[in-house]
């Protein structure tokens, strides 16, 4: 994993949402709840703003973090498929057009702390959907768009293949021995696609214009920071074996907690200090991790004394219930 001295996403994130397609409500509640659960303080641990906190890790070239701010800023719903039931990675650009021009509840074109999610319906169909990805990650053309600005697009795999993308929640192909794993919200493919959601976020805010942080020297091909650890979802994870995630009593499997009570499982990501795919587990884990490995910066301590201002409260928090 090396940097290519490229732009990072250190200023706060504004997450613009399509949704494209025709959605179940209760799905649409999994994912923006994960999307508030990124910067939702004082979360029980291990939470998903542990898990980013991983990305943060990540400089550019004046050393600056990547950003611990992302906001659901707004929300487009594509109900009528304005771009057809069956996509491309160019034609999924006009997607973004089509909300950005839209009257009268268009969204803004921001250049400046922009990024945008197209998230399809079951029933859409993309290039290389199911065959070689799940979701992807590019920045936008300004002949499409009118600007440049980075993007992420995600499938629902519900029908079309969840043993691929709804893993490890279905048998994934060739492997009808595998066992499932429950699901956290109940629901697989919307889970599965929760993480996917998590793999491309990640790997979009450390390599927003594949001039970023990647593995490799061909940049058409870039192994990215999810991409190292495929299939890995807790320690001891690998060739195959998802690793040692939480089950709880009614047979839900997660890895992390969220907003609204919600309970997550999501793919580890690739740590830049460790060098080895990782997930953080606790507050008083990543404090000792802060002093051991960061040199001693004005940031690194201001990370290290949230971390024990926010392990404290959840202490304090405990002893009132």
């Amino acid at each position: 994993m090396s940097y290519h001295k490229g732009p990072l996403l250190t200023f706060p994130i504004n997450l613009y949402l399509i949704w494209y397609g025709q959605w179940n409500p209760s799905a649409q509640s999994i994912i923006r709840d994960f999307l508030l659960s990124l910067s939702s303080p004082f979360l029980p641990s291990p939470s998903v703003p542990g898990w980013w906190r991983t990305v943060t890790y990540y400089t550019d070239q004046n050393n600056v973090n990547i950003t611990s701010k992302l906001v659901l800023a707004s929300e487009y719903f594509d109900t009528s498929y304005s771009q057809g039931n069956s996509l491309t990675r160019t034609t999924v650009q006009s997607v973004i057009k089509a909300a950005i021009t839209s009257f009268p509840n268009a969204l803004p074109l921001d250049t400046q702390q922009g990024a945008y999610l197209i998230l399809t319906s079951p029933d859409v169909q993309m290039e290389e959907f199911c065959r070689g990805v799940c979701g992807f990650h590019y920045f936008t053309s300004p002949s499409i768009v009118g600007a440049t600005v980075p993007f992420a697009w995600i499938g629902h795999s519900g029908i079309q293949c969840p043993g691929m993308c709804a893993f490890p929640f279905a048998s994934p192909p060739g492997n009808p021995g595998f066992q499932v794993l429950g699901s956290p919200s109940g629901d697989p493919a919307t889970d599965g696609m929760v993480s996917v959601l998590a793999h491309e976020l990640g790997e979009m805010a450390t390599d927003p214009y594949i001039s970023g942080w990647y593995a490799g020297d061909d940049p058409a091909a870039p192994n990215e920071i999810g991409d190292l650890c495929e299939g890995i979802y807790g320690t001891g994870g690998g060739s195959g074996f998802v690793g040692n995630v939480y089950r709880s009593s009614d047979g839900v499997s997660y890895n992390v907690n969220g907003a609204n009570g919600r309970k997550f499982m999501i793919q580890w990501i690739w740590d830049p200090v460790r060098q080895n795919a990782r997930t953080i587990h606790s507050y008083l884990e990543e404090f000792d991790y802060l002093l051991k490995y960061f040199n001693s910066d004005g940031q690194s301590y201001k990370i290290a004394l949230y971390m024990v201002l926010a392990y404290l409260y959840q202490l304090l928090g405990a002893e009132r219930r």
